[in-house]
């Protein structure tokens, strides 16, 4: 059986391997003073390059800055530290969703799957449109063993987003591999394949599936 890799954000920044970024503009910063109104836009952009979805808002430049020192730490994978600054800029820019994605993500990435569920939760709060939330949302309910939730996860971000291929890919993962549910695994990932036609082990992936359920 040919190995598949489940399709996250690595960390927290710019990433080289996945073209999807969560982040944040701030509109109109201030560097002293009380904080300004914070106001939040989240756009999804789909393109040849992948997804990008950019959230912003009005916020202080130095939460802006906390942010991006916040993603040099997840990258380098000091994570203690890069969630320490991301608690900070959650609190400080208190509507935003991006920053509680960022931490669920770290949390996950550290081991402590309880808080990056409820990470995850919080910023589905704020956003309950977000299709990068809940894909990231069943990722760790997978990791959990909770399959139907992460599955119930998976659904919710394809819903929103149909060719959020990132979603797709898990969502074939899990049915392929842990619900045994292969007509389901077979749906997706030849619904995957049309959206990420280069994906050379996709087509591998939907030869041996064929094969086990023609047997």
């Amino acid at each position: 059986m040919r190995l598949r890799n489940e399709a996250g954000l690595r960390t927290l920044a710019r990433r080289a391997m996945l073209p999807l970024t969560v982040a944040f503009t701030v509109i109109g910063c201030a560097t002293t003073g009380p904080a300004p109104q914070r106001t939040t836009e989240t756009a999804i952009l789909n393109d040849a390059s992948g997804f990008t979805i950019a959230e912003e808002a009005r916020i202080a430049a130095d939460s802006r800055n906390q942010y991006e020192a916040a993603m040099r730490l997840l990258e380098q994978e000091e994570y203690d530290q890069g969630i320490a600054l991301l608690l900070e800029v959650a609190e400080s820019a208190s509507g935003l969703s991006a920053p509680h994605i960022d931490l669920g993500i770290a949390y996950g990435r550290s081991g402590d799957l309880n808080k990056g569920i409820a990470s995850l939760q919080r910023a589905l709060e704020l956003n309950p449109r977000h299709p990068v939330a809940y894909n990231e949302l069943g990722m760790l309910h997978r990791r959990k063993g909770e399959f139907e939730t992460a599955r119930a996860s998976y659904e919710k971000a394809l819903e929103l987003s149909p060719e959020f291929h990132f979603a797709r890919l898990n969502l074939a993962i899990l049915c392929d591999l842990y619900l045994a549910d292969l007509p389901c695994a077979l749906d997706n990932y030849v619904a995957y394949q049309e959206t990420v036609p280069d994906d050379k082990n996709a087509a591998m992936w939907i030869a041996d599936l064929r094969a086990r359920v023609n047997h």
